[in-house]
């Protein structure tokens, strides 16, 4: 128990296979009920997908767990309905602090730019997490969460996969045309289906105390090697919700982890770096080893894995949950078009080619930091002692320092469903990335860009002037508004107006669109249901926006 938080007991209800209902066939089942599975579940059942959420637990994970979630994470959660409960009860920030020994030798922003609804990070434990998205998810009508529902078996098909389910009333069978594993690090179904997952083991352990207490440290990330209090070993800090702090040390692998949980022998850790003055109360302890490794490939026929099932990092970076909740973000809106008969099952495809780039991604970052934070040589150990040392002084070193690359979004500029550009661009906001956010007026309120575009495929018109927009265009445009997959036009423009009827118009009186987006008068985006941007143009032609978007989803002959 905690004493901080109260743990949910969630209802158990005996499913309709096992009340005497007609056999049913689901579009689409989840396993695992964490916030990779739920956070699919949730888009799947809110953009019309019947969706059936399988767990085997009736609660949500025990211990904080996963800490940070980084801004494209909340902008992510957004659209889940669940950006706001996260915000008001996490705590945000952006600044990271490096310490070697007794000194501070480095130190970044996450969000050095202004005009973003997100910050760059927030803490909040794991559990309020999956208790906001349980909240959601029973919301919604056409999502059937189970809890207490544990799979046995799954035998996949050409056309789905069918499940054994076993409930506190017996075991029943459960059948599906697309199946999403989410279902953890030591995902039962990848081991049922005898699917494989490559990488490397690190031989080091950590301690993770989470310690309740009032102290007045600023709302940023702490991480010191080689301190006075914990001598030869580093050690890492974050102020969680409720005034819980959570703190890691490095142990060495010959630790043994029975020993070092302990309260005997985590409360003179705690003194030596609080100092014996200062009130705290244990609340969790953990001893964990960590590894990097994927799986070679996210789709296996209508079996599609995502989040620690697919790939597993070291917690240094955050890069766990929030490349998991990423997954989702990837893969809903190309499981939804291929059921719907608008795009065919090769864009699920582009799901693991995506994906697979940004777990191998992760998986670098993880690996180097990892290896810069716990060196396994006497020559790594001096390397990275010179590095710290020069980096007070030195630029040039302070790049070299790696306490933990932090989780920003993959940019896939190598994806198959990207159009190149043809024109001449400058910024980032190129064919593969996700966008930037800016404000907005919408309607005369003040609003934000990236809670305006996504769920569809939007092309974005930057305007001097929202009343003179092409007839031509739009009647071109009407043409395109015909087609089974049709995107939305949306006026992008710099000053009041107003835009033709039907057709929605951003007000960019900040400027920033036009700044990060490189636009002027007739520049054009094509944006994918995840805010990656698939094309861009300097003039907008229906023509080759249909060719881009046919790109986007695997259309193209």
């Amino acid at each position: 128990m905690l004493s901080t938080y109260q743990y949910p007991k969630f209802e158990y209800v005996r499913p309709p296979e096992q009340s005497g209902a007609d056999k049913k066939r689901y579009p689409v089942v989840v396993v695992g009920a964490g916030p990779v599975g739920l956070a699919a579940a949730i888009e799947l059942a809110q953009s019309g997908v019947p969706v059936v959420l399988l767990d085997d637990d009736d609660t949500v994970s025990v211990g904080s767990r996963g800490v940070c979630y980084a801004k494209r994470t909340l902008e992510v959660l957004d659209r889940l309905g669940l950006g706001e409960p996260c915000m008001d009860k996490g705590v945000s920030w952006n600044v990271g602090r490096t310490f070697f020994r007794e000194e501070e030798v480095y130190n970044f922003n996450l969000l050095p730019q202004a005009d973003h609804k997100r910050p760059g990070m927030i803490n909040l434990q794991q559990y309020y997490l999956e208790e906001f998205e349980v909240k959601r998810a029973q919301e919604l009508p056409n999502l059937d969460l189970r809890f207490k529902n544990k799979v046995l078996s799954v035998t996949p098909q050409g056309d789905g996969a069918t499940l054994q389910v076993e409930t506190p009333d017996g075991v029943y069978t459960l059948e599906t045309d697309w199946l999403v594993v989410a279902d953890g690090a030591r995902s039962g179904i990848r081991r049922l289906m005898n699917l494989d997952i490559e990488g490397k083991i690190f031989k080091d352990r950590f301690l993770i105390a989470d310690v309740v207490m009032k102290a007045d440290f600023p709302h940023e990330r702490w991480f010191w090697f080689d301190p006075p209090f914990h001598p030869g070993q580093s050690v890492l800090l974050h102020r969680q919700a409720d005034n819980v702090y959570r703190i890691d040390f490095q142990l060495g692998w010959d630790a043994d982890p029975e020993e070092e949980k302990k309260p005997e022998k985590v409360i003179p850790r705690i003194k030596a770096m609080l100092g014996d003055e200062r009130e705290f109360e244990l609340e969790w302890v953990s001893v964990y080893t960590f590894q990097c490794r994927r799986m070679n490939a996210f789709t296996h026929g209508h079996v599609l894995f995502a989040g620690d099932a697919a790939h597993q990092v070291s917690p240094f970076g955050a890069r766990g949950a929030n490349s998991g909740i990423q997954d989702t973000d990837n893969l809903c809106w190309k499981l939804k078009l291929v059921i719907e008969g608008k795009a065919p099952p090769e864009l699920l495809d582009t799901y693991s080619e995506e994906r697979v780039f940004a777990a191998e991604e992760n998986l670098m970052n993880s690996t180097r930091s990892t290896d810069f934070i716990t060196p396994k040589s006497k020559t790594s150990l001096m390397f990275r002692n010179a590095t710290l040392s020069l980096a007070r002084e030195h630029a040039f070193a302070r790049a070299l320092v790696n306490s933990g690359r932090l989780s920003v979004p993959a940019i896939l500029t190598a994806s198959s469903l990207n159009t190149p550009d043809s024109d001449v661009f400058a910024g980032d906001m190129v064919p593969g990335a996700p966008m930037d956010d800016a404000p907005m007026h919408v309607d005369g309120r003040e609003s934000w860009l990236l809670d305006n575009v996504g769920k569809c495929f939007m092309v974005l018109l930057y305007v001097t002037d929202p009343a003179h927009v092409s007839t031509g265009l739009l009647n071109d445009f009407e043409v395109l508004a015909s087609a089974p997959l049709a995107p939305e036009l949306v006026l992008v423009s710099g000053k009041p107006g107003v835009a033709p009827q039907g057709i929605r118009l951003l007000e960019d009186r900040a400027g920033r669109f036009a700044e990060r987006f490189d636009a002027r008068q007739g520049t054009a985006y094509l944006i994918r249901p995840d805010q990656h941007v698939a094309a861009r143009w300097r003039s907008l032609d229906a023509t080759q926006v249909g060719t881009a978007l046919a790109r986007a989803t695997c259309k193209l002959q």
